[in-house]
């Protein structure tokens, strides 16, 4: 009989265990071969595209080491720091592992969820890897921080591209440290590992050989059939869009319908996600014939289509169509962040031409001023606006994946590494989640829209300084004389709340409302009042700045839909029978959510 040894009582792989992972890997190196056919044959875009030129980091370099000449006590003091922390550090792992114990030394760094597994904080090798990372990260910040002899903008796009650097050089972003993904890989003889690089293989399929993380399950979801789903048909479709008419739920309605005009650069449906949070169908049960517009996702031959194309073909034919079909002089309009943008447009054309067929206009996270730009500055200097440009040259839009990688890299550690890391290393299959579905499912822009659009209105800033001149007129904010609701979002990072009422306080109506609902760009604005999530503030004089408009508002607790719903209500007129979609003669095209958005941006 043989006495068992230590090493027996170590959880090692037995020898077929270790014949599976030998197995797994060798499909792991199946699996990289066809990764790298995949990258040779991508498409690709324009360079400029991935990082600023170097003119920023030149300049960065020059200021830096103006002010190590100017102050050198500085530099030295930040340098002697780094090193001082770095072997501290060192020793005190030394000193541990000294012990004679596989520990780490006392962990005091500030919790990171990057960092939630306990090894990280217990075990010498993990530990040591992230507080080195940490001191690294600290290090580079303030040597950001301490670059003085640059302009404000140039400052703000130099410390977003190093904390994109600090960021992607994470340890928990590389299987040979991140315990997690190690553990699975053991844990499953390697086959997490295969699981994961059929994910990424997939995802750059999917979008041409451009990495972008598939953040939800997409074959969860079906539109029609359990996202976008509130009831509704097809009555109107021309080369822009679909004209979505929702049916309606009570027996009498507003007279003056509600015609919603979301942003193109996704899709509708972040309105009708399901039935519990659908803004659509909230809106239909307060009693109004809602209309909704469904934007085309455009390619390659769109690429003349302007923002006049937008509104003379998309808003104002919509308008055109919702009177006639409700036999009614006028409606009330909503427009959702660029929709909400080209919204303001449409109302001083339509005051310069004399037409009042709007009553009413609601501005959801909407900017009219650009003079501020926000997080997005890093993304509206000349050299990634030539490259936009280059890049639409090309293709003849603006492709969706460029978009969708340029916001995520806003949130890089929740939208980008995060995804991946469960994604590619631990081989997860994304969350059936509807809202990162619909995050997932994005549209692209014509080449002329896009342009006009950075260069003229986010760069240029030319609707609030001065007036933008399209259609043959020279449009501009004061011009806007309709009853104004805006809603802006508190933690909005596309569409700053502050700058949204900057934009509304030079409207030239009498009557405007703000409200600066809790949340961000989304979940701000679908926030239904069963949820009783997210609160909202109001303060009637609009005549202050935003720091002192919020200082003297109130805060309301629970949404803010019920709210802008009285505001509605007050520009609806009287009720009338319900009005069923094709009751009038109007032909039934077919159901919603329509044909348009099924339309895959790559498809």
């Amino acid at each position: 009989m043989n006495m068992p040894t230590k090493t027996d009582d170590i959880n090692t792989p037995d020898d077929a265990a270790l014949a599976r992972m030998t197995e797994n890997m060798a499909k792991v190196e199946a699996l990289g071969a066809r990764l790298t056919q995949i990258m040779v044959g991508r498409e690709g875009h324009q360079s400029s595209l991935d990082a600023p030129n170097q003119e920023l980091f030149s300049k960065a370099a020059q200021a830096y080491w103006a002010e190590a000449v100017h102050n050198p006590a500085k530099l030295i003091e930040n340098q002697v720091s780094f090193w001082s922390k770095s072997v501290t550090h060192f020793v005190e792992a030394q000193q541990a592992l000294a012990k004679g114990k596989l520990q780490a030394p006392e962990d005091k760094t500030a919790k990171d969820r990057r960092f939630a597994n306990p090894l990280w904080e217990t075990h010498p090798y993990f530990n040591f890897v992230k507080r080195q990372y940490m001191i690294n990260s600290e290090a580079l910040s303030e040597a950001v921080n301490s670059v003085s002899d640059l302009e404000p903008r140039e400052k703000q796009r130099l410390g977003y591209f190093s904390r994109q650097i600090i960021d992607m050089m994470s340890p928990t972003n590389f299987l040979a440290t991140n315990p997690d993904a190690l553990e699975r890989a053991v844990a499953t003889e390697g086959e997490s590992l295969i699981k994961g690089l059929e994910n990424l293989i997939s995802d750059l399929e999917a979008n041409n050989g451009e990495m972008i993380v598939r953040l939800a399950d997409e074959k969860a979801f079906e539109l029609g059939r359990n996202i976008a789903t509130a009831p509704g048909k097809v009555v109107f479709r021309n080369r822009m869009f679909e004209l979505i008419q929702y049916s309606p739920s009570t027996e009498k309605v507003h007279a003056t319908p509600v015609v919603i005009f979301p942003p193109w650069i996704n899709k509708f449906y972040i309105l009708d996600l399901k039935e519990q949070n659908s803004l659509v169908k909230w809106i239909v049960d307060q009693g109004h014939t809602l209309f909704i517009v469904s934007w085309v996702n455009p390619d390659s031959s769109y690429r003349d289509v302007g923002m006049g194309d937008y509104i003379e073909d998309g808003f104002l034919t919509a308008i055109e169509e919702v009177k006639k079909i409700t036999d009614q002089p006028q409606v009330n309009a909503v427009g959702y962040c660029i929709a909400g943008t080209t919204l303001s447009l449409t109302l001083s054309l339509l005051k310069q031409r004399g037409d009042t067929s709007v009553k009413s206009a609601t501005l959801f996270t909407a900017l009219t001023d650009f003079s501020d730009q926000g997080e997005f500055q890093p993304f509206l200097t000349d050299d990634f606006i030539d490259g936009i440009e280059a890049e639409t040259k090309d293709k003849g839009i603006l492709p969706s994946i460029i978009m969708a990688r340029t916001f995520s890299f806003l949130r890089s550690n929740d939208l980008v590494y995060g995804p991946a890391i469960k994604s590619y290393m631990l081989g997860d299959t994304p969350p059936a989640f509807d809202l990162l579905y619909w995050n997932g499912d994005g549209a692209n822009l014509p080449e002329r829209m896009a342009m006009e659009y950075l260069r003229g209105l986010c760069q240029q800033n030319k609707l609030a300084e001065g007036g933008f001149d399209l259609l043959g007129h020279h449009l501009e904010l004061g011009d806007i004389d309709v009853p104004i609701c805006a809603v802006g979002c508190e933690t909005d990072h596309i569409a700053p709340w502050k700058d949204s009422y900057r934009g509304v306080q030079m409207m030239g109506s009498k009557d405007k409302t703000f409200i600066m609902t809790q949340s961000g760009h989304i979940a701000g604005i679908v926030n239904p009042p069963s949820k009783g999530k997210y609160g909202h503030y109001t303060n009637p004089d609009m005549s202050l700045a935003h720091e002192d408009w919020l200082e003297g508002a109130e805060f309301h607790q629970g949404s803010w839909w019920p709210r802008w719903g009285k505001w509605l209500a007050n520009h609806a007129g009287a009720q009338v029978d319900a009005r069923i979609p094709g009751a009038n003669g109007r032909e039934i095209l077919c159901d919603a959510p329509g044909t348009y958005v099924t339309r895959k941006a790559n498809g």
